[in-house]
């Protein structure tokens, strides 16, 4: 009896660890696939199209090239596990693009759409002396991203430093012409906000 437990701990902890390996290998080809979409496609000798999309072959193909090989059924995981629906695949799963945060040059072909009253944005308080001179602007990415929920908000901003996080008055800049899109992963996009719609932090 002893050396059968032995063995189920010692199968249960191989299990485990194996699980581990699995995560840590999908969240790097996710980060990976993230700045290929929407940085760097050159990284892999590939080519987005005007949208940003690519066929998903050809992306697979790449990525083998490049050292960095994945299986569809590993895309096609990562794609509907990714916790901020990162990436979107065409109705037809042949092509594949992220949703929102390009540097390179794409146009997504969002419709404007209503947002509600207030968005959040969340950054580092260090920034906020800069959010205060010029507002939110948008820098290397298409547009300022905008959340709904303020946990999003505060996630997002944890990762840039200590948490501080800006509420818009988003339906006031609707009103008054600013258009807002809103992509499939829910995050809001404008081009920029400007300090009268911002409320800080205390």
């Amino acid at each position: 009896m002893k050396d059968r437990a032995e063995r189920a701990r010692s199968a249960t902890a191989s299990f485990s660890k194996g699980g581990r390996k699995l995560a840590l290998r999908a969240s790097a080809a996710s980060r990976f696939l993230t700045f290929v979409l929407r940085h760097r496609p050159d990284a892999i000798g590939v080519e987005l199209d005007r949208a940003g999309w690519i066929e998903v072959d050809t992306l697979l193909a790449g990525c083998r090239a490049h050292g960095r090989a994945l299986s569809r059924a590993e895309l096609d995981e990562i794609v509907a596990t990714s916790p901020k629906r990162r990436f979107t695949l065409s109705d037809d799963g042949r092509r594949i693009r992220a949703a929102q945060g390009h540097s390179v040059d794409v146009d997504l072909g969002y419709e404007p759409a209503t947002p509600p009253e207030v968005l959040y944005h969340g950054t580092a308080d260090r920034f906020l002396d800069s959010i205060r001179a010029q507002g939110l602007i948008k820098g290397s990415r298409h547009h300022v991203h905008l959340s709904e929920r303020l946990e999003t908000a505060e996630a997002v901003g944890r990762r840039h430093g200590r948490l501080a996080v800006l509420r818009v008055r988003s339906g006031d800049m609707h009103r008054a012409g600013v258009p807002f899109y809103k992509t499939p992963n829910g995050v809001w996009l404008t081009d920029s906000v400007q300090t009268e719609y911002l409320i800080f932090p205390n």
